[in-house]
C-alpha cells in the first residue's frame, strides 16, 4: 500500500518551475549577447593592402603631367606658290642653313608668268625712251621756234630804233615810224608767249616721263614679285638648325599653303606640360618645375600658361635650366612635376584610393597592435601628387589603409594577417 506525501510533489513543482525560469534566462541572455554582438571581421591579407603612417611636418604641394620637349625657336615652312615636287634636297636629321635648299619644286604657269612680266618690263622700257625722244624732239622744236622768234624781235627793235633816229631827223614819215614800233611790241609779245608756252612743255613732258617711270616701276615690281614665285619653288630652311620633318615626297603635287617641311634648333628646348585643368589653377608664372626625362631629372621654371583649356588639361611651358641629358631631343616625351607650395607643420599621409582634397572619406585605421583595423570618418584638406593634408580624424603615428576597400563597404572592422 502507497502512501502519499504531498510535500515531494509540491518540491517536483517548484524545481520544474526554477528550471524553467533559469532556462528562459539563459535564452534571454544569449539572445540579447547574441543581437549585440559585432559581426565577424573579415580577413584581409597585410601584403595585399598599401598602410601609410600620418605624419606632421613640411608639405611640398605638387601637380604632376606629362608633356613633351619641344623647340623653342621652331619654324614651319609652307609651300609659297603651288608645283610639283622634282626633288627631295635633304632628309629629316640633316644639319641646314638659313640658304640651304630642302625641296625643289616646278610649276609651268609661274615660269610663264615670270616670263610675260618680264617682257613687259622690257617693252615698257623701249616705250619710256621713244616717249623720252619723241618729247625731246618737241622741246627741241619748241626752242627753235622760239629762238626765231627772238631774232625777228631784235631785227624789229633795232630797225624801230633807227627809224625812230629818222623820224626825229623828218627823214621818214610818222605813220612809218609807228608802223615799226608796232612790229617790235607785237614780236616781243611773241616771244614771251613761245617762252611760256617752252616751259609749258618742258613741264608737260616731264609730267609723261614721270607717268611712263611710274609705270616701270609697276612693272619693275611685278617682275620681282614674279621672280620670288619663282624662286620659291626651291624651298629653303630659313634659319640655322636640324631639319625636324619632311611632309612631301617626289613628284606629289603640293598646294600653296601646304605644309613642306619642320627646322627647329634641338640644342635650346623647352618643356611643355599638359596639366589637368582641376590643378593648373593654382599654378603660376616662376614657380620651379622638376622634369623626369627618363635619363635624367631637369630642373626649370613655368615661363607661360595658356589660357585656353583643351581636352580636360592646360598647357603650361617650362624653361628647363642647366644642361639636357644625353638623349634629349625635341618630341621626347617627358613628365614634370610643379611645386605649388609649402605648407608647414600639418598632417599628411599617402593619398588613399578614392579621395579628394576638401572632402569626407572613410579610412580603416589599424589599433596598436596591427592586427584589427576600425573604419574612421576623416576630413580632407589640400592635396599633393602622393599626398593629402588630414583636417581631422586622425592623429600624428596612425596608421591607416590607404588601398581601395570597396570591397568590404559592409564591414566596420578589418583583420589582417
Amino acid at each position: 500500500m502507497d502512501v502519499q506525501r504531498p510535500e515531494m510533489r509540491r518540491q517536483k513543482v517548484r524545481r520544474r518551475f526554477v528550471l524553467g525560469g533559469l532556462a528562459i534566462v539563459a535564452t534571454t541572455g544569449a539572445a540579447i549577447a547574441l543581437a549585440t554582438l559585432e559581426p565577424a571581421a573579415p580577413a584581409v591579407e597585410r601584403d595585399a593592402l598599401f598602410i601609410d603612417a600620418v605624419q606632421r611636418g613640411e608639405l611640398i604641394r605638387r601637380v604632376r603631367g606629362p608633356g613633351s620637349l619641344v623647340p623653342r625657336e621652331l619654324r614651319l615652312i609652307a609651300a609659297p606658290v603651288a608645283g610639283r615636287v622634282d626633288r627631295v634636297v635633304l632628309k629629316p636629321g640633316a644639319h641646314v642653313d638659313a640658304e640651304t635648299v630642302l625641296v625643289e619644286m616646278s610649276n609651268a604657269e609661274v615660269e610663264q608668268l615670270a616670263t610675260q612680266a618680264e617682257s613687259a618690263l622690257e617693252q615698257g622700257r623701249a616705250e619710256l625712251a621713244a616717249r623720252r625722244v619723241e618729247l625731246d624732239s618737241l622741246v627741241l622744236d619748241q626752242r627753235a621756234r622760239l629762238a626765231e622768234v627772238r631774232a625777228n624781235h631784235q631785227s624789229a627793235h633795232l630797225q624801230s630804233e633807227a627809224e625812230a633816229a629818222a623820224f626825229e631827223q623828218q627823214a621818214i614819215s610818222r605813220l612809218q615810224y609807228q608802223r615799226s614800233r608796232i612790229v617790235a611790241d607785237q614780236l616781243a609779245e611773241r616771244v614771251a608767249i613761245e617762252t611760256e608756252r617752252l616751259a609749258n612743255l618742258r613741264d608737260a613732258a616731264a609730267a609723261q616721263l614721270a607717268a611712263e617711270h611710274a609705270r616701270i616701276e609697276q612693272l619693275a615690281k611685278v617682275v620681282a614679285q614674279r621672280r620670288a614665285e619663282l624662286e620659291s619653288l626651291a624651298i629653303r630652311a630659313g634659319m640655322r638648325g636640324v631639319l625636324q620633318a619632311l611632309a612631301v615626297e617626289q613628284g606629289q603635287r603640293v598646294p600653296a599653303g601646304a605644309s613642306i617641311a619642320r627646322v627647329a634648333q634641338p640644342d635650346d628646348l623647352i618643356a611643355q606640360l599638359r596639366i589637368a585643368e582641376t590643378q593648373a589653377k593654382d599654378i603660376v608664372i616662376g614657380q620651379p618645375v622638376a622634369v623626369d626625362t627618363r635619363n635624367g631629372i631637369v630642373s626649370g621654371r613655368v615661363a607661360r600658361i595658356d589660357p585656353r583649356v583643351d581636352g580636360g588639361a592646360v598647357l603650361v611651358d617650362v624653361d628647363l635650366q642647366g644642361a639636357l641629358p644625353v638623349g634629349a631631343r625635341p618630341d621626347l616625351s617627358v613628365e614634370g612635376t610643379v611645386e605649388i607650395e609649402r605648407l608647414a607643420g600639418v598632417l599628411y599621409v599617402g593619398r588613399p584610393a578614392h579621395g579628394q582634397p576638401q572632402s569626407r572619406v572613410t579610412l580603416f585605421r589599424l589599433d596598436g597592435d596591427g592586427v584589427i583595423a576600425r573604419r574612421v570618418e576623416v576630413e580632407l584638406g589640400k592635396a599633393s601628387v602622393n599626398q593629402i593634408v588630414i583636417e581631422s580624424g586622425l592623429q600624428a603615428g596612425d596608421r591607416v589603409i590607404l588601398s581601395d576597400v570597396a570591397s568590404w563597404d559592409g564591414y566596420d572592422r578589418l583583420r589582417l594577417r
